[in-house]
């Protein structure tokens, strides 16, 4: 809580109306007032009323009732925590004393000690007067009664933009505190040993996992049942993209670039990958831990077995070694944004999976003779093409498959079934989990399209109306988008208790479009079906690539968009959705010159600038942007849309302001590499009216000036700027592009409000419902360091100086106001 002065009593969205000089009886109160301060010494009124507690012995005259104040009318905004202080004293002893409501929107008040209440200023959508009532009583029945009026107006951003910094610790702004919750390694079930950081821990299948990303908030009541309004139990559910191979083993891997790999060290890095479930309480408030022991605590990795669903369920393109048939899977990998159904069930995304495969695609021992030009095609598309394997993996075994898979080379002789050459067609996927019963098996959704898969944040729901997805691939030059289904909604199922068959209705049945984006601000959702995509024109080496069915559209969905002519965007990562007005946010972390050169730009994707960075030219589009879209008639099935770029990422000190920071940054809301995106949720003030919209980043360019951060943002909506044309700057002349920009940022609209420790990235993000707790994931902690001389030493930082040896840890942060208001209001 901010500072309170009791004289006028409103500090930063705090009400103390303790107003101890107000009389509002008259002349004759005056008189007495007076004379108690003198029987008194001087104590003030406040620190002598109390709730229902005698408080004077009855002196003067018989008939007069108490004096009371309640303090001076004043002003807050929307999530903001009110505390009003009233006062009484008589010549009496005052026997009944307390607050009530008398008009505006209800309210629950909080009683306090000396006749104060608080409150958490409701969501209004225009300035709305609050009255309420102070009355008390004495022993004789006499009553007084005085009010006060508080004005709440619309939510706002209400606290002090955060510095740019390079501290090894989680900054955030004043009035707001940061506590450390589940990090790598913590053991998630009885009887495991907590965690050594030293190199020699094992069984990672029972323990948090490595770079943690999205995570969400599924809500559990005191029984231990779904409840999706508790914001005091629930369970956090994370994605672990990747490792810090280094700090995994007690002096970094036995040859993770070219193997063979111990079996003991390959096991621990794989189940260091996937999805981790874990019980959170508050002790009361806020106070937060984590439950080692709940039998809801759950490790999902690349080992777990999955099921397929879907219209590419059974196809020969999934058939494999373990699943002959392909209808069944083993395991996710480089799990990274997420996607929260409205049935309440979590859909993991894999994103960079390509890179762990092993298949020698040139020189000796490669498996290119042994494919066909259709499969070639597709390996390079989605980019399988390692001659190793990311850390080497099937180097640990010729035998086992948890190590054998990672292995794609086809054999001579070979089929699908019976070596390993289908297992890249196994990853790529969405996967749907259901938090609350651990023993599910996981879906992989194939009708959602197979890429790389940054997320999958559903539309809003309507009563009748379709279900919809919007997805990016990230990777630079990749697509947005958007899966409908062919069920329309029904709003009982929300409680249903059979989670996956929910998504069985929902998610298994369904049109899967891809994005263009005009020139003019218009765009359209092309249908990647069977016999209405065309054939993939020949590129380069790669022969023209004709669909067989539906499956080998959804398995090569790159293919797909490729065909039907999509727009190659600047690395499209996180969507998310508006869920006031159904607008879509889509991060575009970057692009290179290589990737777009200066002549490759357009309206959508416009800018080509230098960006410098310790001294070295990096060309392209290296601060990323957010560009939205609004869908034709508010509907999540529409195949038309408008768009605008939202926001233009820059540095605010050196970017030209006219053709590189067009969003007029300044040094409180510069960012680059935007990349996590999400909006706060609906059960509080922050996610109603014109709700908070999150922005975190990923990023290398801007790491000269700051760490990794995350800012708050209240948006606009599409077309509340204008058309803009940029002069674009390449290394060898420079070009036109015109685009459509969105309204600029200002103070009241984009603030700084977390910056992260040291070669971290800020990812993943949600709260509680009542919005007064806000989980953040700080990934990858110290990534350049080695386990002798670590780079970071967060989160042991976070509580002080650390022994230079402490290695990093990615872990979890639940960050809370200290007043107990809505963060970020």
């Amino acid at each position: 809580m901010g500072d309170i002065k009791a004289s006028y009593g409103y500090t930063d969205g705090d009400i103390d109306t303790n107003d101890s000089g107000a009389r509002t009886l008259g002349s004759i109160i005056d008189e007495r007032y007076s004379r108690r301060q003198t029987l008194f010494g001087g104590l003030g009124a406040t620190a002598l009323a109390f709730f229902g507690t005698s408080l004077l012995a009855a002196c003067g005259d018989d008939n007069e009732a108490p004096v009371v104040t309640a303090g001076a009318n004043a002003s807050t905004n929307s999530g903001r925590v009110v505390t009003l202080t009233a006062t009484a004293t008589d010549d009496k002893e005052v026997t009944q004393a307390g607050w009530t409501q008398v008009s505006g929107p209800t309210v629950q008040l909080a009683e306090g000690t000396n006749n104060t209440i608080t409150f958490l200023a409701p969501s209004v959508a225009s300035n709305t007067d609050l009255t309420f009532e102070f009355s008390a009583s004495d022993a004789k029945g006499e009553k007084a009664t005085a009010r006060t009026v508080i004005t709440v107006a619309p939510a706002a951003l209400g606290f002090t933009a955060v510095p740019k910094n390079k501290n090894d610790v989680v900054t955030v702004p004043d009035g707001y505190s940061v506590k450390v919750m589940t990090r790598l390694g913590d053991p998630i079930a009885a009887g495991v040993a907590a965690y050594a950081n030293d190199g020699t821990d094992t069984n990672f299948a029972q323990r948090i996992g490595d770079h943690g990303d999205a995570l969400h908030f599924f809500g559990l009541s005191a029984a231990g049942a779904r409840d999706d309004a508790s914001s005091t139990r629930g369970l956090l559910v994370q994605n672990h993209e990747n490792i810090n191979i280094q700090y995994l083993h007690p002096n970094g891997p036995t040859n993770a670039s070219t193997g063979p790999r111990p079996e003991a060290e390959a096991l621990k890095e794989i189940e260091a990958h996937g999805v981790s479930v874990a019980e959170y309480k508050d002790a009361g408030g806020r106070n937060w831990s984590y439950v080692q022991d709940s039998t809801f605590n759950r490790r999902i990795t690349p080992n777990t077995p999955m099921a397929f669903s879907g219209p590419a369920r059974g196809s020969a393109l999934l058939r494999t070694v373990f699943s002959t048939d392909g209808t069944q899977g083993r395991g996710t990998i480089n799990n990274c944004a997420n996607g929260i159904s409205g049935w309440a069930t979590n859909l993991t995304c894999e994103e960079n999976w390509a890179g762990y495969f092993r298949r020698d695609d040139s020189g000796a021992g490669a498996d290119n003779a042994q494919r066909t030009d259709r499969e070639l095609t597709a390996l390079r598309r989605y980019g399988v093409t390692s001659n190793t394997g990311s850390y080497a993996w099937s180097s640990a075994s010729t035998s086992n498959p948890v190590f054998r898979r990672w292995d794609a080379r086809a054999t001579v002789g070979g089929t699908a079934t019976t070596d390993y050459r289908n297992e890249p067609n196994q990853l790529g996927w969405v996967v749907e989990i259901d938090p609350y019963d651990p023993a599910s098996t996981p879906r992989k959704r194939t009708a959602l399209g197979r890429f790389g898969h940054e997320g999958a944040c559903f539309g809003r729901l309507a009563d009748g109306k379709k279900v919809a997805v919007y997805m990016g691939d990230d990777s630079r030059g990749e697509y947005l988008y958007k899966f409908v289904s062919s069920a329309n909604w029904a709003p009982a199922d929300a409680q249903a208790a059979n989670r996956l068959a929910m998504g069985d209705k929902y998610l298994d049945a369904g049109t899967l479009y891809v994005a263009r984006f005009n020139a003019n601000g218009s765009g359209q959702w092309l249908p990647l079906v069977f016999d209405q995509v065309p054939n993939r024109a020949a590129t380069g080496s790669a022969p023209a690539y004709a669909f067989a069915d539906q499956a080998d559209i959804l398995v090569n969905t790159r293919l797909a968009a490729d065909a039907v002519g999509a727009t190659p965007m600047d690395r499209p990562e996180w969507t998310a959705v508006n869920p006031v007005n159904g607008e879509v946010y889509l991060t575009l972390t970057n692009n290179s010159a290589s990737v777009r050169p200066l002549n490759g730009t357009d309206a959508a994707n416009p800018r080509h600038y230098n960006d410098p960075k310790n001294g070295t030219a990096s060309y392209g589009n290296p601060n990323g942007h957010i560009i939205r879209l609004r869908e034709a008639g508010d509907d999540t099935a529409a195949t038309t849309f408008t768009w605008d770029i939202y926001l233009f990422a820059a540095d605010s000190i050196d970017a030209d302001p006219t053709n590189v920071n067009i969003s007029g940054l300044t040094a409180d809301n510069d960012l680059s590499s935007p990349d996590g995106l999400w909006f706060s949720r609906t059960e509080n003030a922050a996610g109603k009216v014109h709700p908070v919209l999150w922005i975190q980043t990923d990023d290398g360019a801007f790491t000269d000036r700051t760490n990794n951060q995350m800012l708050a943002a209240i948006p606009g909506t599409v077309g509340d700027g204008g058309p803009v044309t940029i002069t674009n700057v390449g290394q060898n002349g420079s070009a036109t592009q015109a685009t459509i920009a969105g309204a600029k940022a200002t103070a009241a609209s984009l603030r700084r409000f977390l910056i992260g420790p040291v070669q971290c990235e800020i990812t993943g993000i949600d709260s509680t419902p009542d919005g007064r707790t806000l989980f953040v994931g700080i990934q990858h902690p110290g990534e350049e360091g080695t386990p002798a001389a670590p780079s970071s030493h967060w989160p042991a930082s976070q509580a002080g100086a650390t022994p230079a040896t402490t290695r990093p840890r990615s872990a979890v942060v639940a960050v809370t106001k200290n007043d107990g208001g809505i963060i970020a209001l």
